[in-house]
C-alpha cells in the first residue's frame, strides 16, 4: 500500500459532501475526523435528523452544525468553520467541494446527483449500487469526458472485488472465478449435525453431503437441504453485476450458482469442470453462500478470487506460501473475509481529490444488467420494491437496449406502478411500467444504450 506516500506528495485537503446519511455515510463521516487531508463540511438528506445523527456520531456536538435552506447561506457557514446540513442536495453543487459521495440508494436520485456533480466540476464516489448498475457507465463516460473521477468505492464488495481482481491481473495471474459471500456464515455442527445461524437451526438428514471428499458433486444436494437460507439475494446480483461490468467477468449461469462452501472448498468447487469444479468455462462471477464449522475460517461479508497460474514454478509458489489450493494444485484461492463499508471509503474519495484516480475501474462497460422475475403473480397497481423484495426472483444477463418488451433493467422498475399485471414466471419489462415524468434514469439508460449498445 503506496497511497500515503503519494497523498503525501499533494499538500491539500479534499472536501467531500455526502448525499445521503444511512450507516454507510456516517461511518464515512465519523472516520473523516480522524483521517488526514481529509474534511467533510456538509452532508445533505431529506431528513435532517439523520443528518445530525452523523455528525453527533463522529463528535461534532449541534452548535458546531447548522441546518441551511441556500447554497449561499451553507457557503457562509463553511467559511466560518460550521458544519452544514442540508436536504435539497442540488445546494450542495455549487459549494466548494471536490468530491460528492452518492449514497442515497435510491436509483433516480443517484443518476439526477451523479450527473449534476459532474457538471459542476465534482468528482463523483458513488456508493448507489442501484444507480450504478443502471446507468453507471455512462456517467463515468461523461466524468472522463469532463476531465473528473466516477468510480465505485473501497468498503463495498464490488468496489473491493474489483481491485483484488486488477491486483492479480497486474501479477499475471488468471482470474478464473470471482466473487463475494453472503454476508453471513451458516454454522455446521458435526456433533448434533445441524446447521446453526442467528434465527435458527437445520437438521442434516446426511451428514456426508456437509463432509464430502468431493463437495462439487454435492452441490446441489446442500442447495435442496438449506433452500433459501442459502440462496442469493437481489442486492447481492446487484453488487455482482456492477463488478461484472467493471472487470469482464461474466456469470455462468444467469441465476448463478451461489454454492453453499466452506472457505476452503471454494477453489474446488468454481473451478472449471476439467479441473474438477462447477464452472462450464473461465472467467467467471459468482457467489458463495459460507459454510463453516466453529472452528473454520468463515467469509461472511468478504470477496474473493479463484486464481489459476500458467508458470509451473510461480504456481508452486503459489500453493506452498499460503494460498488454499484445489487437490490438482491448478488453481488457488485469495480471498479477503471482510469488507468495512464506510471506513474504507475515505481511500476512495482521496485518490479522487488528490490523484484523480478511481479505486474502481478505468474500464466500464454495461455487460450485464439486473433483470426481475416474477415469482408470483404480480397486478395492476402494484408498486415493484427495491432489490430486496421477495417477489422478485433477480437474474444477471447480458445487457440489452430498454424497449417496451426487452427485460428492463430491474432498478428502472424500482418504485414505479405496474400498469398490467404480470404472471408468475414473466419477466418485469418497460411496457408493463408507468413511468414517473422527469425521471433522470430513463434519458441517462437511453444515453448508454446508443452509446455502448449500438
Amino acid at each position: 500500500m503506496i497511497y500515503h506516500q503519494l497523498f503525501a506528495q499533494i499538500d491539500r485537503t479534499v472536501r467531500v459532501g455526502v448525499i445521503g446519511t444511512g450507516h454507510y455515510a456516517t461511518a464515512l463521516v465519523t472516520q473523516s475526523r480522524v483521517v488526514d487531508q481529509l474534511h467533510v463540511p456538509v452532508v445533505c438528506d431529506t431528513n435532517p435528523d439523520a443528518a445530525q445523527n452523523a455528525y453527533h456520531h463522529a463528535g461534532l456536538d449541534t452548535d458546531k452544525t447548522v441546518i441551511c435552506d441556500t447554497t449561499r447561506q451553507a457557503a457562509e457557514a463553511i467559511e466560518q468553520g460550521k458544519h452544514v446540513i442540508l436536504t435539497d442536495a442540488m445546494q450542495m453543487m455549487d459549494l466548494p467541494l471536490d468530491v460528492i459521495v452518492e449514497s442515497t440508494g435510491v436509483p433516480s436520485a443517484g443518476a439526477k446527483h451523479g450527473i449534476e456533480a459532474i457538471r459542476h466540476g465534482k468528482h463523483v464516489a458513488m456508493v448507489s449500487k442501484e444507480t450504478d448498475v443502471t446507468v453507471g457507465p455512462i456517467l463515468k463516460h461523461h466524468a472522463d469526458k469532463a476531465g473528473l473521477v466516477y468510480t465505485a468505492v473501497d468498503g463495498d464488495q464490488h468496489g473491493l472485488l474489483m481491485g483484488l481482481v486488477q491486483w492479480a491481473r497486474s501479477l499475471g495471474l488468471e482470474v478464473l472465478c470471482g466473487g463475494k459471500s453472503l454476508d453471513s456464515n451458516r454454522v455446521y455442527d458435526p456433533q448434533t449435525n445441524a446447521i446453526v445461524w442467528s434465527k435458527g437451526k437445520i437438521q442434516i438428514p446426511d451428514e456426508q453431503v456437509f463432509s464430502a471428499q468431493n463437495p462439487s458433486a454435492h452441490i446441489a444436494q446442500r442447495r435442496q437441504i438449506m433452500g433459501e437460507l442459502g440462496a442469493i439475494a437481489g442486492y447481492d446480483v446487484t453488487e455482482l453485476t456492477i463488478a461484472a461490468n467493471a472487470t469482464g467477468l461474466i456469470p455462468d449461469t444467469d441465476t448463478l450458482h451461489t454454492p453453499i462452501v466452506r472457505t476452503v472448498e471454494i477453489p474446488e468447487v468454481l473451478a472449471p469442470k476439467e479441473d474438477g469444479g462447477i464452472l462450464s468455462h473461465r472467467g467467471v462471477i459468482d457467489c458463495v453462500s459460507c459454510l463453516r464449522q466453529a472452528n473454520e475460517p468463515g467469509l461472511g461479508g468478504g470477496v474473493f478470487i479463484v486464481i489459476a497460474c500458467e508458470n509451473a514454478y510461480s504456481r508452486h509458489i503459489l500453493t506452498t506460501k499460503g494460498l488454499i489450493p484445489n487437490k490438482k494444485g491448478t488453481t488457488a484461492l485469495i480471498y479477503r473475509p471482510y469488507h468495512l463499508c464506510g471506513v474504507e471509503t475515505p481511500i476512495t474519495t482521496l485518490v479522487a481529490g488528490l490523484l484523480n484516480l478511481p479505486t474502481g475501474t478505468t474500464d466500464y462497460r454495461p455487460f450485464c444488467d439486473v433483470v426481475g422475475r416474477a415469482k408470483e403473480p404480480l397486478k395492476t397497481g402494484d408498486q415493484i420494491g427495491n432489490d430486496h423484495s421477495k417477489n422478485i426472483e433477480y437474474l444477471m444477463r447480458p445487457a440489452l437496449p430498454v424497449t417496451p418488451h426487452n427485460p428492463l433493467p430491474f432498478h428502472m422498475a424500482n418504485g414505479n406502478t405496474l400498469s398490467q399485471d404480470i404472471p408468475a414466471g414473466a419477466f418485469i419489462t418497460a411496457s408493463a411500467i408507468q413511468i414517473e415524468d422527469n425521471d433522470p434514469l430513463w434519458p441517462l439508460r437511453k444515453e448508454q444504450d446508443e452509446y455502448f449498445l449500438k
